[in-house]
């Protein structure tokens, strides 16, 4: 909804509160101001001109030079492009020396020629969207009406000193569809007076029951349907301040009648059609369903095919109207109208919906009959339109009106005790504050006991229940002056589990690697549901599956991992690094629920770095993959209790694949995919890891300990052991960490020969020993008593010697 701050002050006193003031205490109250637009966009310098002559450009056949009186006797020369400008107009003039939306700055120049003194302006020029000019100045200047006091402020006359609050209304808070809703709101707020227009229309003697007659057979639909006539009436343009209004808030306008029920909308939140009376074909109105596959024509000259539970405004015979959405073209108003038939109705907010829905039909109209109006505005406004069109039209208002009233309105009467609301705001306010803020809100209220009964008006529908009424007292106490509790019955604040805090920590680590998180199908196909398990059973089938491809449960993340690596490198993305956590499920037997586990899994392919201006590049293999699992281990604190073990697996590279232990427990693998299965998959080169997350998340970690800076220094020794080629180098790394005692604190391998001179089927590898007493220097004995230990150890167990 969009709120025109000039406009509101004509129903509530907004004397010492900014537009922008006034957005803050109604988003504090509960209705949230999605923003202020300044209407002006920084323009001056922008004055109302009388063009007192044109004439051809000399030199352009597409340009005319105006003589333009721009008051106090100046008066100026103007080229002008447009192709309506003309002798006698009261034009928009930007002086030299104005602004224009952008900071266009208006100079002297010469056009062909000839000096140009200023711009005369069209609307688009003046910052109002193409989408709101009237048809006839879509192209071309915008001409005022001749009363125009010429050298006035243009910017005053089109309402551009202006600001509009965007309101970003909730379903339930339709009242404020409307200025006297938004002036009800305010003026609780600020804590002042609704002023209503004053409605006094002037009528003939004739009936308007001898003009029309109203049946309505879907009573439930349209309880209530009411009919103006008015005669005589002369289209032409609406008065400017109803255009700039309509404008102001997103509507086009058209002639005095129409912008008169849109205006009228805006104004009441009641929608209202107007009929061209003589175009209607009969004297009768007969609201009801359509038939099915009936055809109409909307104003949009669209042909539309009606279902039978669509609501039709019908002149006896044919649809004249889609009910509370759109009129027909067969009746619009036109120029040559000369009697209009006013209509103002209650229409079931489903009823519309549907029907909104089903063409595709989205009008201001149609959103208000959905969310609910107030009923009792439903007559008020046919008067208030039939007053404008007598004022504005030069209309004659037929006396009375034709209804059909079936419709049963009760103000709903809410009781709330004033401990249930001190209760659930956490507040001590007295009976005397609560009634205030009723009061405030006009809602009709009185005390019993401890008890305050709420008679709340219909142009409020979405208060029904006691809660209703403690959140109109929270809103107008102000949420800032809450006090701060805890509820009684809540022990604990809520928090995240350990698991869900160790879960966000792996997610974390492995985005801060350079690793994306994405999410993929839990259902897969049968030939994909065991590919690259950990632990796989037998499948889980859906009873009615999507489709083949989503039809089992799957038992491992990698296979859609690699499905999403396939969709980027189409894409011309070569290098990508993708992570999921997810669950996977494993058969408990026949008839029993699967089991749920959660894995968490990844698989990059490509460049891992790439530096064109130092020209480096990093492909990713092996040991990056199993890096980055060594850097998640390291977070969690578990880097001294994994270990690593080649392993074949199916799908995987037999020689570039490992097994990951926790302890003495596997929890998951780290490898290449299968030459022949990134064939499959139509993938270059690709590592993938898939790991158990409960297993890893549920160890038990130590306490970090901190230890100061080493005072005195290590002393490195580096072997070369000599052992079989089936010996693994952890295995051997292990053995050393054990043997060397306290202080040996670091082991790691630097060096991996196989080639000539070394005897067939051996291997020598290379490890750097550091020693570290924090206490003292090292003396040579001691670390050569250590270092002897460790040699000895890698004898006894691995047959290991040191190599030449």
């Amino acid at each position: 909804m969009f709120v025109s701050y000039r406009w509101l002050q004509e129903y509530v006193d907004l004397s010492g509160v900014t537009a922008e003031e006034l957005a803050d205490k109604i988003t504090k109250s509960g209705i949230e101001v999605e923003g202020v637009e300044n209407l002006n966009k920084g323009i001056s310098g922008v004055v109302i001109g009388h063009v007192v002559e044109r004439e051809q450009h000399p030199n352009a056949d597409k340009l005319s030079r105006c003589q333009v009186d721009l008051g106090g006797g100046e008066i100026v020369q103007i080229v002008c492009g447009a192709p309506n400008v003309a002798q006698g107009q009261k034009v928009a003039v930007a002086k030299v020396g104005a602004v224009l939306p952008g900071n266009f700055k208006i100079k002297r120049a010469k056009l062909r020629g000839e000096e140009s003194n200023g711009m005369i302006c069209s609307l688009q020029e003046l910052g109002i969207e193409s989408k709101l000019v009237a048809k006839d100045y879509q192209e071309g200047i915008f001409v005022f009406p001749s009363d125009a006091e010429v050298g006035a402020d243009a910017l005053d006359a089109l309402n551009l000193n202006d600001e509009v609050l965007e309101l970003g209304l909730t379903p339930n808070r339709s009242d404020c569809l409307s200025m006297l809703g938004v002036a009800h709101e305010v003026a609780a707020i600020l804590r002042r007076e609704v002023k209503y227009p004053s409605v006094n229309v002037q009528t003939s003697d004739e009936q308007a029951a001898d003009y029309i007659s109203v049946k309505v057979e879907a009573k439930e639909d349209n309880p209530l349907y009411v009919a103006r006539v008015v005669k005589n009436v002369k289209i032409a343009p609406s008065p400017l301040w109803m255009q700039t209004r309509l404008m102001a808030a997103g509507i086009r306008p058209h002639n005095n009648v129409v912008d008169i029920t849109n205006y009228i909308l805006l104004e009441y939140g009641q929608p209202l059609h107007a009929f061209d009376y003589d175009r209607l074909g009969s004297k009768e109105i007969v609201v009801r369903h359509a038939s099915e596959g009936e055809k109409f024509v909307t104003l949009d000259d669209q042909e539309r095919v009606l279902k039978g539970n669509q609501l039709v405004i019908t002149n006896g015979s044919e649809p004249v109207a889609l009910a509370g959405v759109m009129g027909g073209a067969n009746s619009e108003v036109k120029d040559d109208t000369v009697n209009v038939l006013i209509e103002s109705a209650y229409f079931k907010g489903l009823t519309v919906r549907q029907a909104s829905k089903d063409h595709g039909l989205r009008s201001e109209a149609s959103a208000r009959f959905e969310k609910g109006i107030d009923p009792n505005r439903t007559r008020v406004a046919a008067d208030r339109a039939a007053e404008l069109m007598a004022e504005y039209a030069s209309g004659e208002v037929v006396s009375g009106t034709v209804e059909v009233d079936t419709l049963t309105v009760e103000p709903a009467v809410v009781a709330v005790s004033l401990g249930r609301i001190n209760d659930v705001l956490g507040t001590e306010l007295s009976m005397e504050e609560v009634q205030d803020i009723m009061n405030r809100l006009q809602f009709e209220n009185k005390v019993e006991d401890e008890t305050i009964v709420v008679t709340v008006p219909t142009r409020r529908g979405d208060i029904t229940i006691e809660e209703d009424i403690v959140e109109e007292v929270a809103r107008m106490y102000g949420y800032d002056n809450l006090p701060t509790t805890l509820p009684v019955t809540v022990a604990t604040p809520g928090k995240l589990t350990e698991y869900q805090l160790g879960r966000r920590k792996v997610r974390r680590f492995l985005e801060g690697a350079g690793l994306a998180q994405t999410t993929t199908y839990s259902l897969t196909s049968a030939g994909k549901a065991t590919q690259f398990a950990l632990n796989a059973t037998s499948t889980i089938g859906l009873a009615m599956p999507m489709s083949e491809d989503r039809s089992i449960l799957r038992q491992s993340l990698v296979p859609h991992l690699l499905e999403a690596v396939k969709h980027n490198n189409a894409r011309q993305s070569d290098s990508i690094a993708l992570y999921e956590t997810g669950s996977v499920f494993l058969s408990k037997g026949e008839g029993e629920l699967p089991d749920e586990q959660e894995r968490v899994a990844g698989a990059i392919t490509g460049l891992w770095h790439a530096h064109g201006w130092q020209g480096e590049k990093k492909v990713v293999d092996f040991y990056v993959i199993k890096g980055v699992l060594e850097g998640l281990f390291a977070q969690l604190g578990l880097e001294k209790r994994i270990s690593y073990a080649p392993v074949k697996k199916d799908g995987m590279h037999p020689g570039r694949t490992a097994a990951v232990w926790l302890d003495e427990k596997e929890i998951g693998y780290v490898g290449q995919v299968h030459p022949v299965v990134q064939k499959q998959y139509g993938l270059r080169e690709t590592y993938v890891f898939e790991l158990h997350l409960q297993e890893l998340l549920a160890a038990d970690v130590e306490e970090v300990r901190y230890s100061a800076i080493p005072r005195f220094p290590s002393i490195t020794r580096d072997i070369a052991l000599v052992v079989d080629k089936n010996v693994l180098g952890g295995e051997v790394q292990r053995v050393i960490y054990a043997a060397g005692g306290e202080l040996l604190k670091d082991v790691t391998v630097f060096d991996l020969y196989e080639g000539e001179r070394m005897e067939e089927g051996k291997k020598s590898v290379a490890f750097s020993l550091r020693y570290l007493d924090p206490e003292r220097t090292l003396t040579d004995e001691e670390v050569a008593k250590a270092h002897g230990a460790v040699l000895e150890a890698v004898e006894k167990e691995f047959g290991a010697t040191l190599r030449s």
